[in-house]
């Protein structure tokens, strides 16, 4: 199965639940509207009994106290005696499954209207008269009578969720469900729902892209500013050790200075050790110079870029760079090189 199809399947299940579960807790509130003579009645049902909310005239918007409970409930509309007919079929007690496909295929011979025209509901209790049969009392008016009285309530500020029909006088149960908008339409609310899911999954996707860019660029930053930092710090050390050092030496009498001098500059013989060792065969060197830390060589080499690393991987010279161009020689097979570097005093000369 592919990602797309398994993506699709998982926004079914969840778009399911989510309706399923908005109807459940919207269910415990409901907001029932019944026809009063000219107009409609307003109440609440509650655990503790029935509370009238208000009253409105056919047409009229519904008092505000009626619209602010809508909006956290269910709205039921319930339809007069006299638009219902009801039914009475008896079935064995082993068919209680089957009910629903009974009464679907009775619709049209129980009903005056044909059977896309009717709007239905039905009860099932067990029969008075028969042990073993039951009694299903059946709920039966038109589309029409529905969808006007939808649009009156429509009229009045709110969207009717459930049309019921109150129970015939000789049943035992309560009102029957006629219409539902979850069951008319289901495709249209799953779809919503998969729509609205969709779009919050893909604004997750894209906020948290949009942290993770940010957060990987501000952790660049960071660590560029640390590097700097670093750095900087690391020059201030030097030079504070240099200005120390040159401030003690200033204290020392010439003898003593001349020792500190001696004690503190790297060994000439060690580093001419080493760059001879680490120098290829090819190099040659017209000039060598060094100056406190800073050693300078002047020479001709056939391939002058190529003597960076070596000098560096010595241990006894860092920051190894060119400091005047490199040129060709005379006769044109040698490229006459300025390297420059700072020397790291050490005592042993490794080999290359």
């Amino acid at each position: 199965m592919s990602i797309g199809a398994v993506f699709q399947r998982w926004l079914a299940v969840l778009a399911a639940l989510a309706v399923g579960l908005r109807e459940r807790w919207r269910a415990r509130r409901v907001l029932v509207v019944a026809r009063d003579g000219d107009g409609f009645v307003f109440r609440r049902d509650a655990a503790a009994g029935n509370e009238v909310l208000g009253s409105a005239p056919a047409g009229a918007k519904a008092p505000e106290a009626v619209l602010e409970a809508a909006r956290d409930g269910a709205v039921v509309l319930e339809l007069p005696r006299d638009k219902v007919l009801h039914e009475r079929l008896g079935v064995p007690r082993q068919a209680r499954e089957f009910v629903p496909g009974i009464v679907r295929n009775q619709i049209e011979r129980l009903s005056p209207w044909k059977a896309d025209q009717a709007v239905y509901g039905f009860a099932v209790e067990e029969s008075r008269d028969d042990g073993a049969a039951l009694d299903v009392s059946v709920s039966i008016t038109s589309r029409a009578v529905v969808d006007a009285a939808r649009d009156e309530v429509a009229a009045a500020g709110l969207s009717v969720d459930r049309v019921v029909a109150p129970a015939s006088p000789d049943a035992a149960g309560g009102a029957v469900v006629l219409w539902s908008r979850v069951e008319d339409a289901p495709g249209e609310s799953l779809k919503r729902a998969r729509w609205a899911i969709a779009a919050g999954v893909a604004a997750c996707v894209a906020a948290s892209a949009a942290l993770t860019a940010r957060a990987t660029a501000s952790g660049a930053a960071m660590r560029a500013e640390s590097e700097e930092l670093s750095a900087r710090i690391k020059s201030l050390q030097r030079q504070v050790q240099g200005a120390r050092s040159a401030v003690s030496r200033a204290a020392l009498n010439p003898l003593e200075k001349a020792w500190s001098v001696k004690a503190s500059a790297p060994a000439a013989i060690v580093t001419l050790e080493a760059v001879s060792r680490f120098l290829p065969d090819s190099a040659y060197l017209n000039e060598l110079t060094i100056e406190g830390p800073t050693l300078r060589m002047i020479g001709l080499a056939a391939d002058a870029p190529s003597l960076i690393a070596p000098l560096e991987a010595s241990g006894h010279l860092a920051d190894v760079r060119f400091f005047a161009p490199t040129t060709r020689s005379a006769d044109e097979n040698l490229f006459r090189f300025h390297i420059e570097a700072r020397v790291q005093p050490r005592l042993e000369v490794a080999s290359p």
